[in-house]
């Protein structure tokens, strides 16, 4: 009797282990063919940079997404759009704590939790921790023949990021920075 038991739990759990598999894959992200963009405002103009991917997946039912895991190095901010003794100055002063604290904060991740498919494009909503602080955060995600790519703003206050904000301090002037500032990722998988 104890042996039929047995048996009959050892294979309820390998059937479910099959169908698990079966329904749900990783598609793990290309980092080296990956590309994540930012653009950051301020009353007087703009500046924009890359950033490097670390590790991340999309999991899959079949062909449709389901969830999924980003990582984004941190310490790799790169500001393109100046050279030279500003390119440093401002890549100095975005790694420190009035910005992305990055010697403490090395990493920023976002994790989906939902997934509505609209068309060839998803929904999606999740949680986005930058520099220690989470918030839920939602945009559309565009799959296409192993390329992913959205566009989005995230506001910096959310996360402690207040420098320069108008919303935080008075009589900036022209020296009031936005509190958004722009994602453009495309992500190989």
């Amino acid at each position: 009797m104890k042996m039929n038991y047995l048996k009959s739990l050892l294979a309820s759990v390998v059937v479910a282990a099959i169908s698990f598999n079966t329904l749900s894959a990783q598609d793990k992200v290309q980092i080296k063919d990956s590309k994540v963009k930012w653009e950051g405002e301020k009353l007087t103009g703009s500046h924009d940079g890359v950033i490097q991917m670390k590790e991340g997946f999309f999991l899959m039912d079949g062909k449709e997404l389901v969830g999924g895991e980003f990582i984004v190095d941190m310490t790799t901010i790169e500001v393109t759009d100046l050279e030279g003794d500003g390119k440093a100055k401002l890549e100095g002063h975005l790694n420190s704590d009035d910005f992305f604290g990055t010697e403490k904060h090395k990493e920023a991740k976002f994790t989906i939790k939902t997934v509505a498919k609209k068309g060839d494009t998803y929904g999606v909503s999740g949680d986005m921790t930058i520099k220690g602080k989470t918030n839920p955060i939602a945009f559309d995600l565009k799959m296409v023949k192993g390329k992913a790519s959205t566009e989005f703003k995230i506001d910096r206050t959310k996360y402690d990021i207040r420098y320069g904000s108008g919303s935080f301090f008075d009589n900036l002037g022209d020296k009031t920075i936005y509190d958004e500032f722009k994602l453009m990722v495309e992500l190989m998988y």
